[in-house]
């Protein structure tokens, strides 16, 4: 991770036989992430736009849908 980009590990569900990876910009998450942070990458069909979701806590969902 730099500045700007953000290499992240993909643990597909279901799940593969290895994950992916992805680099991706920083501006993509509406939340702070650091090395070992977990998030979300919501796509319902093959045409929407994915959502990213961060959830630093149980109580407190942050997410990139414009809502």
């Amino acid at each position: 991770m730099d500045d700007f980009l953000a290499t992240v590990e993909i643990n597909m569900n279901p799940a593969t036989e290895k994950p992916g990876y992805a680099v991706m910009p920083l501006t993509a998450f509406p939340c702070e992430i650091k090395e070992g942070d977990n998030f979300y990458i919501l796509k319902l069909t093959e045409e929407s736009i994915p959502v990213i979701i961060c959830k630093d806590k149980l109580e407190d969902i942050k997410s990139n849908d414009g809502g």
